[in-house]
Formats: C-alpha cells, sequence, structure tokens
C-alpha cells in the first residue's frame, strides 16, 4: 500500500514538475530568482521530447509500482497520462507519431520564450532609465 501512494506521489510531482515546464516563467514576476531553476528545468522538458528519452520520475513510479504489485508502463509519462487526454485515439489510431514529440518540445521552447520575452520587455519599460 505505501508504495503506490509513493507511486501516486510521484505522479503528482511529475505533474506539477511538467506545468513548471511550461508556465513556470510566469512565476518570475513574483520571484525572479526562480530563472535558475525554471530555465534549466525548460531545457529539460524539450530535451527529453526531442530526445524521446524517458524522465527518470517515470523509472521511479514504475519501480514503486512494481514494488506495491501493480504494472507500469513501457511508454513515457506524456505518452502514458497526458496523450490521451490531449489526443485521443481517435485522431491517431496507430499511436501518436514521433514527430509530435518534437513539436512539444518546439511548443515548450516557443511558449517559454514568449513569456521571457514578455518580460523582459516589461522589466526594460519598467527600468529607472526608462528602457535605455
Amino acid at each position: 500500500m505505501i508504495y503506490r501512494l509513493m507511486a501516486d506521489g510521484v505522479v503528482s510531482v511529475h505533474i506539477l514538475f511538467v506545468l513548471f515546464v511550461l508556465f513556470g516563467g510566469l512565476l518570475l514576476t513574483r520571484w525572479p530568482g526562480l530563472v535558475w531553476v525554471h530555465v534549466p528545468s525548460a531545457i529539460w522538458g524539450a530535451a527529453i521530447e526531442f530526445g524521446g528519452w524517458i524522465c527518470p520520475l517515470t523509472h521511479l513510479e514504475n519501480h514503486l509500482r512494481r514494488l506495491s504489485h501493480q504494472e507500469g508502463y513501457t511508454t513515457s509519462f506524456v505518452e502514458h497520462y497526458l496523450l490521451p487526454v490531449i489526443y485521443p485515439d481517435l485522431w491517431f489510431p496507430t499511436g501518436f507519431p514521433a514527430w509530435g514529440f518534437t513539436l512539444i518540445g518546439c511548443g515548450v521552447i516557443l511558449l517559454n520564450g514568449v513569456i521571457y520575452r514578455r518580460l523582459w520587455r516589461r522589466r526594460r519599460a519598467l527600468s529607472p532609465r526608462g528602457g535605455a
């Protein structure tokens, strides 16, 4: 029972990490020092998608599931939990294509680029020198 709860906890942390990778830049308006955590996290999130790798948190979750006599899964966290919600089987009946993960990685970079650009412009506009 404890291993199952721990595996569920890993899933929760993993979801929070994915949300942080995607939208963590928005927290920089309140906590600018968080940039030193967010940028490497966003790079990691994009790299996982580009490389087709499986995150270590997925391996940890599967290990804990096996210890609790549950089945793990062989796909990535995104494939197992997120894609069935975002892209139902009727869109991709033969499975999510590999190029889709490249698009997800590009989306991570693009979304964070937009957020960081807006933050940069806002910071320059608020600077005492008037953006000069």
